[in-house]
């Protein structure tokens, strides 16, 4: 073998997910780099970044898993594990600060109200650990059902135990879902990442600007409304 074709040789298999681009790319990169404990790196980040849709990182692990890039257990164990530590954090957060302070807190972050926190409270209040373990599956619940969670003091290692269950049968789904159909999304994957993630990052600025326009139009019509009682 020439000195070229070992090195062309080398470069396909140190870097294989260089033939993706885009958030794809940049995702497969993460996870390929870092292995297992990429997973979980990126299950973190998605814990305190929602926007960040695990359902969008997950997939690529179990595609990973399928093409032989890492073991599909331990990817759902690295995965499981980033959420479980973020979820933790939030849990300590909550119960560092408390109901009144977070509840002050929560109405002085821009387009949230207080109304936003006690709905969380009552939810958790109802029906506690079932929260915990079903708000795992849920957007934008799975990372700030921790907080309530953490004011209420539920006990640590049963919420623990709770996470890390809802979360495993999570990431066990999407990153299942990854190996399972790894051969149709492999030639997907190579032809048209750059395209596949303009789309899901279209579809998240897309909900985060229907966030922002439900936000503002409740307020004009909560302060329409206050100046009619006027």
């Amino acid at each position: 073998m020439s000195v070229a074709a070992a090195a062309a040789l080398t470069a396909e298999v140190a870097a294989p997910s260089a033939e993706y681009s885009g958030f794809i790319g940049w995702v497969l990169s993460l996870m390929e780099s870092l292995g297992e404990v990429g997973v979980g790196a990126a299950v973190f980040i998605e814990t305190f970044v929602p926007p960040i849709p695990s359902e969008a990182v997950l997939p690529g692990a179990g595609f990973l898993a399928y093409d032989g890039r890492m073991n599909l257990w331990l990817a759902i164990l690295g995965a499981t594990a980033g959420a479980v530590l973020g979820a933790w954090i939030w849990w300590l957060l909550g119960a560092w600060l408390g109901r009144d302070r977070t509840r002050a807190l929560v109405g002085r972050i821009p387009l949230l109200d207080t109304d936003d926190f006690d709905k969380a409270e009552k939810f958790f209040v109802r029906w506690g650990p079932v929260a915990v373990l079903l708000g795992r599956c849920v957007p934008l619940v799975r990372s700030f059902i921790s907080i309530p969670a953490g004011i209420e003091r539920m006990p640590f290692w049963a919420f623990t135990f709770y996470t890390f269950v809802g979360s495993a049968v999570w990431n066990g789904i999407w990153i299942g879902l990854g190996y399972a159909f790894g051969p149709a999304i492999k030639p997907v994957l190579a032809e048209w990442s750059g395209v596949l993630s303009n789309l899901v990052l279209g579809v998240i600025g897309l909900l985060v600007l229907w966030f922002v326009i439900s936000r503002l139009r409740r307020r004009r019509r909560a302060a329409l409304g206050t100046a009619a009682d006027g």
